[in-house]
Parts: C-alpha cells; sequence; structure tokens
C-alpha cells in the first residue's frame, strides 16, 4: 500500500513540475533598458538687428604734395576713437550676412617739416569718420569670424603753421569719400549680448586741397594722399530671441 502511495506521488509530481517551473518563469519580471534621452542643444543664431558702442585707436598716413607736384613729406597722425555702429544680419546654415553703418569720433593728430618750405610744417587732424558695408561670416555657434568692405567717408584738417612763430598760415577743412575694407571677429556672451575686435582699412582718393590763408585770401593747394587703419573693440546688443534648438 504504501508502495502504490509513493509511486503516485512521483507520478503527480512530474506531471505538474515543467507547468509549475514554466508558469515560475513566466512570474519574472523581465528587464528592459530604456532609451537614451533626447537632449536639445543651443545654438547661437546671428540673425536679426543689432546696435553697439566701439572704441579703440587709429592711424593716418598722409602723404603732401605742394601745387601736385613738390614733395613735401608725409606724416602718421594717430589717436584715438569711439563711435557707435547699427546693422542687420542673415545666418544661412552656418553662413552669415550682413549690412552695418557705422559713425565715429576721432581725434588722430600729427605733422611734419615741409621739405619745400623748410620754416612751416603740415598738420593733419582726422576728426571724424563714418563706414557703411556689406558683411560675409561664418559661425561657428556662438563664435562669428566675418570680413566687411563698402563705402567711407571722412572728415579732416589741414593747417600750415609757422615754426618760429606758431602762427596758423593757413587751413582747409575737407569730406572726403573713399573705401574701407576690414575683417574681425565677435562671440556672443549672454543671449543677447556679444562682444569683438575688428580691424579696418580705409584708402581715400588723392585729392588737390585748397588752403585759405589766416589772414584772408589763398594760400595755395597741396594734393593729399590719406590712408587709415582702424583698431576698435566692439559691444552689441541683439534685438529678439537669438537662440535657435537643434
Amino acid at each position: 500500500m504504501k508502495k502504490l502511495l509513493l509511486m503516485t506521488a512521483s507520478i503527480v509530481a512530474l506531471l505538474s513540475g515543467p507547468s509549475a517551473f514554466a508558469a515560475d518563469l513566466a512570474a519574472q519580471p523581465l528587464c528592459t533598458k530604456a532609451p537614451p534621452a533626447v537632449i536639445a542643444v543651443a545654438l547661437y543664431d546671428w540673425s536679426g538687428f543689432y546696435a553697439g558702442v566701439n572704441g579703440g585707436w587709429g592711424l593716418s598716413q598722409n602723404s603732401w604734395d605742394f601745387a601736385g607736384t613738390n614733395p613735401e613729406g608725409s606724416h602718421d597722425s594717430s589717436g584715438g576713437t569711439v563711435g557707435g555702429q547699427l546693422g542687420y544680419r542673415w545666418q544661412i546654415g552656418q553662413t552669415v550676412l550682413g549690412v552695418e553703418g557705422q559713425g565715429n569720433w576721432a581725434d588722430f593728430r600729427g605733422s611734419n617739416v615741409s621739405a619745400v618750405f623748410s620754416n612751416t610744417d603740415n598738420r593733419t587732424s582726422t576728426e571724424a569718420f563714418g563706414l557703411i558695408t556689406g558683411q560675409i561670416g561664418y559661425a561657428i555657434n556662438n563664435v562669428l569670424l566675418y570680413a566687411k568692405g563698402g563705402a567711407a567717408i571722412v572728415s579732416s584738417r589741414y593747417e600750415v603753421n609757422s615754426i618760429a612763430s606758431g602762427v596758423r598760415l593757413g587751413s582747409a577743412d575737407t569730406t572726403r569719400f573713399g573705401g574701407v575694407v576690414g575683417a574681425g571677429f565677435e562671440v556672443n556672451l549672454t543671449p543677447n549680448w556679444s562682444a569683438g575686435l575688428e580691424y579696418d582699412h580705409v584708402f581715400m582718393p588723392t585729392s588737390d586741397v585748397g588752403f585759405a590763408a589766416a589772414g584772408g585770401g589763398t594760400l595755395g593747394n597741396d594734393r593729399i594722399h590719406q590712408e587709415l587703419d582702424l583698431v576698435t573693440a566692439r559691444l552689441n546688443y541683439k534685438f529678439g530671441w537669438p537662440l535657435a534648438f537643434k
């Protein structure tokens, strides 16, 4: 009887074992790996209107020829400059196109003794300049590298002075048009503020300048050639939302 019961129990255990084992397997939790989270990357967008201020240093190279044929010599006039700029940029991919107007006060001064009239010196003072330029640049997120070119207008004062007495013998005030080429870089600092450094070379056409004598009448004329080199630090504020998300 005991043997019969043991055999019956063994058969039941064998028949029920695989089902119970399968049930245990089905009851186990299934471990899966969560997909990586999508992270939005903020990219700086240089498109939009901007306005700012600039300041730095300038050098004007000036060559005078009396009556257009007799070289009187050359001199550099240098000094500080400060001004402002206003512009608009379009960003297409990593290419940035723009237009800008800039106006600056300047105080570049220099002189040399005339090689024709040894008792006089010639002085040049550059007092202001303006630039209207187009820009093309390459953006690396919040860093912009660019080149520029366009038109320039320069206001200068020329003087002939007596070395012995220091008395001004004659003077001329001019406003002349020329061209400008330049390059610079700009870095976004906060959502709307950016700062940069720029170099510009201004070239003016050679022109005849007539001098009015201090006591009345004319003192003659000089053919004057002038070029400017400008290095300025810039601070800009861009209007509107400056970030795009990728």
